[in-house]
């Protein structure tokens, strides 16, 4: 009996030459996500995608790399221009939309997207003793 072989059919890479990235950084984590301009994802990476442990993955420099590995993933479709939605507080955001531009993207805004507290919430009952 001879052994069938299934092959994959190769799915069309779609064209985009505009897109949004929404960057996260928290205290723990980076998380860059490259979407179209409907919202359906291109490509996205993490710190710890790219292998960083730890601490190090809240770092600057772990940023730059998500950065790269995520332009590695959007060649082929062409994607030039980004509309930037950074959402946190983390060390890794300013040096991810630097990291943007420096890996051939063009900038069109950034927004910062963080959540702020309108009354935070509810404070503790006061201590009986």
């Amino acid at each position: 009996m001879a052994a069938s072989t299934k092959s994959k059919k190769k799915t069309a890479v779609k064209q985009v030459s505009t897109g949004c990235a929404y960057i996260q950084a928290t205290f723990n984590n980076t998380i860059v996500t490259l979407t179209d301009l409907n919202g359906n994802a291109i490509a996205w990476s993490s710190a710890g995608h790219c292998g960083f442990k730890g601490p190090k993955k809240a770092t600057p420099y772990a940023a730059s790399m998500i950065i790269k590995d995520v332009a590695e993933q959007t060649k082929e479709t062409g994607l030039k221009e980004l509309n930037v939605f950074v959402k946190g507080v983390g060390s890794g955001r300013d040096s991810a939309v630097r990291a943007l531009n420096a890996n051939g993207f063009i900038v069109l805004s950034i927004k910062d997207m963080t959540p702020l507290p309108h009354n935070g919430c509810r404070a503790p009952k006061p201590r009986r003793v």
